[in-house]
């Protein structure tokens, strides 16, 4: 199928883009303006200064304003709920919501996170955390949305407006090419300038186009630079490009400077106190001095407060109560999520769903509790019984935590099947003889990360390797020599290797569940059983091996000479890299199994690229034209099978040769859900900035001359329907 367009009059906006003059925030900049007006130098200042660890109740806090009767910020992470509380829900983690390629489930979680944090009284939550998945060992890597700029973009932007639909305002993370934790605060990340637009800016762009109310600088170098007083990305490309209205935070002890950050776009200094003590008398005494101006520190706090006013926080804000009990119906829409990204990936003879078996063995430690209490260590770092999140300050409490081994002993109670266990992960014999004779083999195994604030078994943040801790290889290695029905189970901040036994005849199914938060063994009994049909899809490639990745942590120990990160495979990380050096990977991105089969027909191809002017000044990148429908994108997709599902059909493009992309980029998805027979048409819509790439010399977004190849399919592997346009 060719279509072949000339110039026409572009169709309307489809991604609700946010306008430099939108309404919200106009009105919430003309109050901002009056009531900075009112404050003394010492107010603006203090609202823009952290107040210290140790005096601040939530992880951060301003001071107030009582000349306009501003009560101050609370800031609080975290990521996947409310940090360092009681009374709080522990949500599914960034990767599992990925995997369910879904935006209303990724809408809704951002929104119940948030109505936690607004039943407590905390005005600012600290996510989410969109971060790449560049080099797959990294620590933080599971706090995100994987190694696709488009999925990652698509689940910022519907967490933010989940997340300040319920008026508390969202904070992007972290600002920016914070890839990897070992010397992250003595590092430089190099990209070039296309790389950076592409890959790693995409998803701030779609968090500003959903009024996002703040960024959260990050503790690296950006080329040399540190980030938080990086004049080229704050002022330049946020502020500028990008026309962002809010105000840009720095990490906690990421600010080095008073003037330059002040001057080069720092709006907010946190912690503050004595340990950061760059803004807060340093500001006013910079002030004084004439290396801030006064138009710059009004500036900084007429943009903390349009974003208080524009989430309308100024009206019946509840008081802040950490303890109070907001988790509501909660632990429901957890378990959906946490069931909704489990991604089937193998499934040999139809093993699953499971049948009333005669008896079931469960098998490793990841299957059961932590003996020593859910909350026993600090912020999660530990790996012990099921693991239901990575550790750090993107980690959160868990009010409960259901296991598997409770979850699945439970339902095979109501069957009358029998259930042999053996937690240890070492006692192979235990597991041998717990597995012989029994209708299914579970082998549960993990692999954990997090914040290099904490090291775990060895692990100092980051991965050591892409291997299943606790020796899991062996132990399932050992369950299947014995068992010929062998279900291997993983919990994972990420990739793992599988190779040791994915190929084993007697391994008939592998379940990858992610990081399902508290619910973990109710959401992983849904899939088994089937009352829940899979339909997570990898939100990154597993690999065969960790050397076929683009790139990798680096482990430099940390020392007073920054390390040089060089991002040397540019536009081709994850999928995109194995399709530019032809490399096979063992499970693509996108790809997942489901208990029905899907139908893929009649693609079709309309539209037109139409005339187009770059504004000038400020906002190119988030210009409503820029980002309205040029071309429209249809398939049918059809359930063929026996049982209702869902099916994330997937749009990737290939470039015209003259643009110098990877041969395939994921340009769109649905989550679609069909009953057994019933057909659906499904529609991607493609703008000029969907077309365009980043041109270095002319400083905006162009569009490639030449024929666009179009893909439609089950993963970036599976493209069941081709087609093209020329532009």
């Amino acid at each position: 199928m060719k279509v072949t367009t000339h110039a026409l009059v572009l169709a309307c906006a489809t991604f609700g883009s946010a306008q430099l003059t939108s309404k919200a925030w106009s009105d919430a900049y003309v109050k901002a303006t009056a009531a900075v007006a009112k404050m003394s130098l010492g107010e603006k200042v203090g609202i823009l200064t952290g107040r210290g660890q140790l005096v601040a109740n939530t992880t951060g806090a301003t001071s107030s304003a009582p000349s306009i009767g501003f009560p101050g910020l609370t800031l609080q992470d975290g990521p996947i709920g409310t940090r360092a509380v009681s009374n709080n829900s522990a949500f599914p983690a960034g990767i599992t919501i990925a995997a369910t390629w879904n935006r209303d489930l990724m809408r809704q979680r951002g929104a119940a996170i948030a109505a936690e944090f607004y039943g407590k009284g905390i005005h600012v939550h600290l996510g989410p955390m969109t971060n790449m998945m560049r080099a797959p060992a990294a620590g933080r890597n599971w706090e995100g949305f994987g190694g696709d700029p488009y999925l990652s973009g698509e689940a910022t932007y519907e967490h933010i407006m989940g997340v300040q639909s319920q008026g508390v305002q969202a904070t992007v993370k972290h600002l920016l090419l914070n890839e990897q934790e070992h010397q992250r605060m003595s590092s430089t990340s190099n990209a070039d300038d296309r790389t950076l637009h592409e890959i790693y800016l995409h998803p701030f762009i779609r968090a500003v186009q959903a009024e996002v109310a703040a960024m959260m600088c990050s503790y690296n170098q950006l080329n040399g630079t540190y980030a938080c007083e990086n004049d080229k990305l704050l002022n330049g490309i946020v502020k500028g490009e990008l026309g962002f209205r809010g105000y840009i935070m720095s990490d906690w002890f990421a600010t080095h400077s008073t003037s330059n950050s002040a001057n080069f776009g720092l709006d907010m200094d946190q912690p503050g106190g004595l340990l950061s003590p760059f803004f807060g008398l340093a500001l006013q005494a910079a002030n004084a001095l004439g290396s801030v101006p006064t138009s710059r520190i009004d500036d900084m706090a007429t943009r903390v407060l349009a974003a208080y006013y524009k989430l309308k926080q100024d009206t019946n804000y509840p008081a802040l109560n950490l303890n109070a009990p907001v988790q509501a119906d909660h632990a429901t829409l957890i378990r959906q999520i946490a069931a909704a990204g489990t991604t089937l990936l193998k499934n040999k003879n139809k093993s699953l769903p499971i049948q009333k078996p005669a008896s079931i063995a469960i098998i490793g430690s990841d299957a059961g509790a932590n003996p020593d209490g859910v909350n026993s260590c600090t912020d999660r770092n530990c790996n012990k019984g099921v693991l239901s999140m990575g550790w750090g300050s993107g980690s959160a409490g868990l009010p409960y935590l259901v296991t598997p081994l409770d979850a699945i002993t439970a339902k095979a109670s109501t069957t009358g099947t029998n259930v042999t266990s053996s937690l240890s992960d070492t006692d192979l014999t235990a597991a041998k003889k717990a597995a012989t004779g029994a209708s299914y083999a579970l082998v549960f195994i993990s692999a954990d990360s997090g914040e290099a604030s904490s090291t775990v078994e060895g692990n100092a943040g980051d991965r050591n390797d892409l291997k299943a801790w606790h020796s899991g290889d062996a132990l399932v290695n050992a369950v299947a020599s014995v068992n010929n029905n062998t279900i291997v189970v993983v919990h994972s901040v990420g990739p793992i290797v599988v190779e040791p036994w994915i190929d084993n005849v007697n391994v008939t199914g592998l379940v990858f569940a992610h990081l399902p938060g508290q619910e973990a063994g109710n959401s992983l009994v849904d899939i088994l059983w089937g009352s829940v049909n899979p339909s997570g899809r990898l939100p990154f490639t597993i690999a065969k091996s960790i050397d076929d990745y683009a790139a990798k942590v680096d482990y430099t120990v940390i020392s007073l000479s920054p390390i040089t990160i060089n991002y040397d495979e540019a536009l081709n990380i994850d999928y995109r890299h194995f399709d530019s050096a032809g490399i096979a990977p063992r499970f693509e991105f996108g790809f997942g199994l489901s208990y029905t089969t899907f139908g893929y027909s009649a693609l079709s191809v309309s539209g037109s690229i139409g005339q187009y002017t770059p504004p000038t000044g400020n906002g190119s990148s988030v210009d409503a034209s820029l980002h309205a429908t040029a071309y429209t994108i249809t398939a049918t997709i059809t359930n063929s099978g026996s049982v209702a599902g869902t099916e994330i059909p997937q749009l990737y493009l290939t470039f015209p040769a003259s643009a110098g992309e990877p041969p395939y980029v994921l340009r769109g998805f649905e989550a679609v859900q069909l009953s057994a027979g019933q057909s659906k048409t499904v529609s991607f819509p493609l703008s000029r900035y969907a077309l365009s790439t980043w041109s270095t010399i002319n400083q905006r977004w162009e569009v490639a001359s030449g024929t666009f190849g179009v893909a439609v399919g089950a993963s970036s592997r599976d493209r069941r329907l081709s087609g093209s346009f020329t532009v």
